[in-house]
């Protein structure tokens, strides 16, 4: 055995004839007086070198193969992450794109509704019920994919845009009328506007009209004495010792009334005088609690300078 094992050219595919040519001189060999035991030696050497051949070829064949398993796997894997990653940015951007066309779709039909609203509807007296019939004999309103609901609200927002350019309208024509005054009546108002278009358009229910003009002249009241407390404000006659001199004569309120008198403010009000009297005191009062303005500090003169 010690003899084959030394034969470097032996393989797993030699022949015992060949193997035999290359040793039969060997004083080993001849040992062997069996020429069968020889051969059987031989073979038995053999089936060891195929044993052993095996069990290397299988252990580098399965590494190999278990590491292009592992290689091919993260391939795979790698590939499957990014088709992920590819779906979701698609989808994304198609979700993107659905919404952004979905929002043009509505913006169009919203904008086509305002134009039919405009167009066909010019009262601000008639119910939603009512108008819809007469939207509905229009070509546009097939056309318009809005749900029931947001054509209502967009008519509701159609008639708070109609009312509110005809209530303007209606103000305007009010402060227009240089006869009305704080005091003026509906009565006398009336007889002075009726024949301006602002009149007839504002609304045809004499009521509504007559609510709306109190509205205003509600609204002008809250106004004018605002704006008369700011010009008490700037009136530098008075200050935080005007309640005494006004206790002791009637001279300073001469002096304040003559500032005052000039002002279109103070006037305003000349229909109102007790209640501009009353305005006047209140800010005497209010002077008088407050007492004298604190002095200037020290770092109010070092800016001066």
């Amino acid at each position: 055995m010690e003899l084959l094992k030394e034969q470097k050219s032996l393989g797993v595919k030699s022949s015992w004839n060949d193997v035999k040519k290359n040793i039969d001189s060997d004083s080993r060999y001849k040992a062997v007086e069996s020429s069968t035991k020889r051969e059987e030696w031989f073979k038995d050497h053999i089936k060891g070198l195929k044993g052993n051949v095996g069990e290397e070829t299988v252990d580098d064949g399965e590494k190999e193969r278990r590491k292009e398993a592992e290689k091919q796997r993260r391939i795979e894997e790698s590939l499957k992450e990014r088709e992920k990653v590819v779906k979701e940015q698609l989808s994304s951007s198609l979700k993107e794109r659905d919404k952004e066309r979905d929002n043009q779709r509505k913006e169009e039909a919203v904008e086509n509704f305002k134009a039919l609203l405009a167009d066909m509807v010019r009262s601000t007296d008639m119910t939603w019920k009512e108008t819809r019939r007469g939207l509905r004999k229009d070509h546009r309103w097939d056309l318009c994919t809005l749900s029931k609901q947001e054509k209502e609200e967009l008519f509701d927002e159609h008639l708070k845009v109609l009312n509110k350019k005809k209530r303007d309208a209606f103000h305007q024509l009010l402060f227009e009328t240089s006869q009305i005054d704080l005091t003026s009546t509906w009565k006398d108002v009336r007889k002075l506007i009726k024949n301006d278009p602002r009149f007839d358009k504002f609304s045809s229910s004499d009521r509504k009209r007559e609510q709306e003009f109190y509205v205003y002249l509600d609204e002008r009241l809250q106004r004018a004495q605002e704006e008369f407390r700011q010009l008490l404000k700037e009136t530098k006659a008075m200050n935080y010792k005007s309640k005494s001199l006004l206790a002791e004569s009637d001279q300073h309120m001469r002096d304040i009334e003559a500032f005052l008198e000039n002002d279109k403010r103070y006037l305003i009000l000349e229909c109102k005088q007790q209640l501009r009297q009353k305005i006047l005191m209140d800010y005497v009062d209010e002077l008088a609690r407050k007492g004298p303005p604190p002095p200037p500090t020290q770092a109010e003169p070092s800016r001066r300078k």
